[in-house]
């Protein structure tokens, strides 16, 4: 019997997240990822990749609280196997601090980390900025081995990877039976998708191998956060903002802010820096449709615009899609029999 066709479009951290989830899952399926950009070259692999969440204004709060949860019990899995280090998953701890005493002090996510209170006042001491703050563990997930590490989980399960820029959903017309959306950014074009737009972020890796703890601000502009190999500080958020070259600018000020939380930050040497474009959209999108694609019909299931929170949401969107896969199936004509 033909197995069917699934085509996966992005090599992202969602990408690759759902392609593993529905090769695995689906073994009469033949899944194959297309992509312009593989790691190192992807958005993911700029990412921070430390887990806790913002919020989608229109996403109902229990599906939110569903996908955080599944992908922190999905990573923290990991983070206890052999399988850590190739992976790129590891235990962090920290703070967030708050200049002002936030509406909510404590977010729908801190029943899911580790150990989650607030802060002390002899730890706010060291913030004098700051009047109130959060402690926790979470995870952080470092995308450059963690990308390379699902290709391969997903090549295992019989996946197939294919390296080139996709212009348009025609493409794959004649070749595949569902089409999985994950073009981030790329959807702007790929879908025509007007609601999804660029979110500049900015980062440095530094030395510092003293640093242990992750600090981040309340307002997602200033982080600090350690991981195997570097700190990573940062950053901007620039709505709207296509620029893809380092500006020295942000350098200077993502320095001097970060300097300000942990002075020894002056001892670091400054190592690499990066930009990429966060998918930005009011509400990430996960549904399926049905497209008319040169006379046709093909399902396609949307799962993009995830904004800064692709690594904390990956795999609960992941185990979402996959989901929306089963419903084309089970939907599906039989095959002809010969």
């Amino acid at each position: 019997m033909r197995k069917v066709k699934v085509v996966v479009v992005g090599a992202g951290v969602i990408g690759l997240s759902t392609a593993v989830c529905i090769a695995e899952a689906l073994p009469f399926c033949s899944v194959t990822v297309v992509a312009e950009k593989f790691s190192p070259d992807t958005t993911s692999d700029g990412a921070a990749g430390i887990m806790f969440a913002g919020g989608f204004p229109d996403i109902p709060l229990e599906r939110q609280i569903r996908w955080f949860k599944e992908s922190f019990d999905h990573l923290l899995a990991i983070a206890q196997s052999d399988n850590a280090p190739d992976a790129g998953v590891l235990m962090s701890s920290g703070w967030q601090i708050f200049k002002e005493v936030p509406a909510v002090k404590k977010p729908y996510w801190s029943d899911f980390v580790i150990g989650f209170r607030f802060m002390t006042d002899r730890e706010l001491k060291r913030f004098p900025d700051h009047k109130f703050g959060q402690a926790f563990t979470t995870i952080k997930c470092e995308c450059s081995s963690h990308l390379p590490w699902l290709e391969k989980r997903f090549r295992k399960a019989g996946g197939q990877v294919e390296q080139r820029k996709v212009f348009t959903l025609q493409e794959f017309s004649k070749s595949y039976d569902i089409i999985v959306n994950c073009s981030g950014l790329g959807s702007k074009q790929l879908v025509g998708d007007s609601d999804a737009y660029p979110v500049r972020g900015q980062v440095l890796k530094v030395e510092a191998p003293w640093l242990q703890h992750f600090i981040r601000d309340g307002d997602g502009q200033t982080y600090i956060y350690p991981g195997v190999h570097s700190v990573t500080i940062g950053g901007t958020r620039q709505a709207g903002d296509w620029r893809l070259n380092v500006d020295e600018a942000d350098t200077k000020s993502i320095l001097e802010r970060c300097g300000k939380l942990e002075p020894s930050l002056s001892k670091a040497k400054v190592l690499s820096q990066w930009v990429g474009l966060r998918p930005g959209r009011r509400n990430l999108r996960l549904e399926r449709e049905m497209v008319e694609l040169q006379g046709r019909r093909v399902p396609v299931v949307h799962n993009y615009g995830h904004g800064g929170w692709g690594v904390t949401l990956a795999w609960g969107t992941a185990l979402d899609a996959l989901g929306l896969v089963r419903q084309c199936l089970h939907e599906m004509p039989p095959p002809a029999k010969l």
